[in-house]
């Protein structure tokens, strides 16, 4: 996966996200041993390799599997596909358990995480140093290895193969190909020959900028990119001289290494590399006012743009799009500076695990070296047109007569290695609202990029703290003994009532049986040991090794360093959760009750109100999104149809709905209407259904109006049923990730559209504080319940009518 990608992967739910990183890794490491480590009648032959390969490449892994296994008799190797963040998470699980896959097939990026965890071997034993000299020095990641360094007390090499005697850093990764690095994208039809400057670069846009119908906006645009991640803007900070880390630190990061690094992110250099790239939007208007990944994309391949800054792994895409003519050059020289535009690359390849061990561990690096070898890559780079990682092999990717092979052959070869250290991760999250705030003219480069900085240092000295036990651990210790003996007490008195009853009852005890050991592992056990998470330091930096700490998670959300961000955000939380639930409430209602009466087509209308309810979340919320482009969305292309109709003076402004604070957020608000009213629109129809009729036969004979009978009739009696529907409905809301998450990509711009859930998903899982994670987890949990608690105490929703 490409970091980009990787930024705007969407997450299935918070819960989901937190039980996977925290109240049930143990629960996932045992899945994880029983699905992808499944046990043979000879373990030592048997090799799990997870990876995370598209579907032409796992075709050609499949071939060199076999070839593999009939070179080594007896030897099974066993490929897992597993998406990027399954992959992470479940690797992350096994470890706790000393458990998962032998092998691990990924992009360079991820390793700084691994090693931090202890979850990688070294695997020079298995390359020589002749071996690792053919290779590309940015395909091979160094840095520390698993806590024992797999040697025994005399420094000798023990039965994993570790290397012995050496204090160099462990090889962790070794690259079979190279991509992820970005080129420039053009349709030939619009453009001859590709800029080799940044002044023929803005020249070519200004030129390919056409209002087609004279409306006094843009049809078609020279230039678009996926503007709201930094990983894009890094070609033209390295063209202007700039870069993310300081160099003078000593920390080399031309091969990969994932040794510490200092962020360098103020200075001039960047500062004229973000002024340019403003400018081109702000200034020149050659940008569209809006574009994430999908958007960019689907502008150049419809032929709305005549150029687009993009990665190897979508190449494939533009170069079959109908509407384009496509080819793929290097990325120009800066102008200003004659630097070229270098972007970031990775290699992808293969790391062994802690989980190889004896015979295993040394089938597992003979296969890496296989999979890593000059034959192995000649067949991808034949029949796949991948990049190969070993230098021999690059006279023969040119002798292809591949022009986008020839190109990316280039731009690689102008590319700077991306950096794996763990202080990476926190400067993406430091960059991204500033630059989203320069790119809507909200901020100046000078005072973004000092923003930048101070929210990068403090970023990683957050991924960095390791919090250790305080005074009030022993309160902690102390509410859980008690807790413990309450629960024993209640245990005892069940288990007597038990006995008491088992003879007579056999059956039903044993039907009911299995849902109650289901619940105890799926329900009971996750909510237990997240309770106990929530007063612990578990985090990337203890991740094995964390204890309980005290109330340290729970005074940081309250009161501590993180309190200026909780609290703003959970009142836009609670404004959010009222005013979603009282649309849905307002609109099922009356829909319900005017499909009650004597409608002409009744049930078509209920088929066609139920859809949105019906249509699943994130489709819903991905096509609110597209509706909500300020140039091309259907929202705005509605309110510039109306204003033909309506005198000048009466004019409907188009409103930048995804790129300004407000008006992001309250698209978020109108998508999440939309899903929701259907469900109260039922509830209501069920409700409505109960009422006896002749209640309105008699109101109506007392000359009671429709008006009257309504709130004396219809809303007494539907009491009892939207009420818990509105509590229900209100935890839904208050906790609806996916809705905000997909319309405002992630909180966009620049983090100022969070809910609750959706702040803690990104600030907290994204630097890997798991402790604090399970203490936000149970803040939000301990805030539904009372909420619900009261709200169906006060208004009695449990008593009959």
């Amino acid at each position: 996966m490409n970091p980009a990608a990787d930024s705007n992967r969407r997450p299935r739910s918070f819960g989901r996200r937190l039980l996977i990183r925290g109240a049930i890794l143990p629960s996932l490491a045992l899945l994880a041993v029983s699905v992808g480590c499944t046990a043979t009648e000879d373990e030592t032959t048997r090799v799990v390799l997870w990876h995370q390969m598209r579907p032409g490449d796992r075709a050609v892994l499949a071939e060199r599997l076999r070839e593999f296994e009939a070179a080594h008799p007896g030897a099974r190797v066993r490929a897992v596909y597993k998406e990027t963040e399954e992959l992470r998470s479940g690797l992350e699980s096994a470890v706790l358990v000393g458990r998962g896959p032998d092998i691990v097939y990924g992009p360079a990026d991820t390793v700084g995480v691994y090693s931090e965890i202890g979850a990688l071997r070294d695997l020079r034993p298995y390359l020589t140093e002749e071996d690792r000299e053919a290779f590309d020095p940015r395909a091979l990641v160094y840095g520390p290895g698993p806590p024992d360094d797999g040697r025994d007390e005399d420094g000798s090499a023990d039965e994993n193969g570790s290397v012995a005697g050496s204090d160099d850093d462990s090889l962790l990764l070794v690259g079979d190909r190279f991509g992820n690095h970005l080129a420039l994208v053009y349709d030939k039809r619009r453009i001859s020959e590709p800029p080799r400057t940044t002044d023929e670069l803005l020249a070519l846009a200004k030129e390919n900028t056409v209002d087609e119908d004279g409306d006094g906006r843009p049809d078609r645009y020279g230039l678009v990119w996926n503007y709201t991640e930094p990983f894009f803007v890094v070609p033209f900070l390295t063209g202007y001289g700039a870069w993310v880390f300081d160099e003078s630190d000593g920390v080399d990061e031309s091969n990969g290494a994932t040794g510490r690094s200092e962020p360098n992110l103020d200075t001039p250099e960047a500062r004229a590399a973000y002024a340019f790239v403003a400018s081109l939007r702000n200034e020149h208007g050659v940008l569209p006012l809006s574009a994430d990944y999908n958007g960019a994309s689907a502008l150049f391949r419809s032929g709305k743009s005549a150029m687009l800054i993009d990665g190897d792994w979508s190449w494939a895409g533009h170069l079959a799009a109908d509407a384009v003519d496509a080819a793929v050059a290097p990325l120009p020289d800066v102008s200003a500076t004659g630097l070229p535009m270098k972007p970031m690359v990775a290699a992808k390849g293969y790391s062994l695990s802690v989980a190889a061990t004896g015979e295993r561990a040394e089938l597992a690096g003979q296969l890496i070296r296989y999979l890593t070898s000059e034959e192995t890559q000649r067949v991808f780079l034949d029949r796949q047109k991948v990049l190969p990682a070993r230098l021999t092999l690059r006279d023969e990717a040119r002798g292809l007569g591949d022009a986008t092979l020839t190109a990316s052959l280039a731009q690689l070869e102008r590319g700077r290695a991306m950096p794996t250290s763990l202080e990476i991760r926190a400067v993406w999250d430091a960059m991204r609202p500033p630059y989203q705030k320069i790119m809507g003219g909200d901020a100046t480069p000078a005072e973004a990029t000092k923003a930048m900085q101070a929210s990068a240092l403090k970023k990683i000295a957050t991924l960095k703290s390791d919090i250790r036990p305080d005074g009030t651990v022993w309160f902690v210790r102390i509410g859980g003994v008690a807790l413990l003996a309450m629960v024993g007490y209640a245990f005892g008195r069940w288990w007597r009532l038990l006995r008491q009853d088992f003879p007579r009852n056999k059956l039903a005890y044993a039907l009911a049986a299995p849902a109650m050991v289901l619940i105890f592992i799926t329900v009971v056990f996750p909510l237990a040991y997240n309770v106990v998470l929530s007063f612990s330091n578990m985090s990337l930096q203890n991740f094995r090794d964390w204890q309980v700490v005290g109330l340290h998670n729970y005074t940081n959300a309250f009161s501590g360093s993180d309190a200026a961000n909780f609290w703003p955000v959970f009142f836009k939380t609670v404004f959010w959760t009222v005013v979603n639930v009282g649309f849905h409430v307002a609109i099922g209602v009356f829909l319900a009750v005017m499909l009650h009466g004597p409608v002409v087509g009744k049930s078509l209308y209920r088929i066609f109100l139920i859809i949105p309810w019906a249509v699943p979340a994130y489709i819903t919320a991905l096509t609110w999104r597209g509706m909500f482009d300020a140039e091309f969305g259907a929202v705005n292309q509605f309110v510039r149809g109306v204003n033909v109709y309506l005198p000048t003076w009466l004019d409907l402004p188009a409103i930048n709905w995804l790129t300004e604070a407000g008006p992001a957020f309250t698209a978020c608000i109108i998508a999440n209407v939309w899903l929701g009213f259907p469900f109260m629109m039922v509830i209501t129809l069920g409700g409505l259904q109960g009422i006896p009729q002749d209640m309105y036969e008699a109101a109506r004979i007392d000359r009671a109006t429709r008006w009257q009978q309504f709130w004396s009739i219809t809303v007494p009696m539907l009491r009892p049923v939207l009420l818990p529907a509105i509590v229900l409905g209100s935890v839904w809301t208050f906790n609806n990730l996916n809705v905000v998450w997909l319309v405002s990509n992630g909180g966009e711009p620049a983090n100022q559209t969070h809910i609750l859930v959706s702040y803690v998903y990104k600030a907290v899982f994204n630097l890997y504080q798991y402790g604090y994670g399970a203490a936000l987890s149970m803040i939000i949990f301990a805030m539904l319940l009372a909420f619900s608690a009261a709200f169906l105490r006060q208004t009695k929703a449990a008593d009959g009518v």
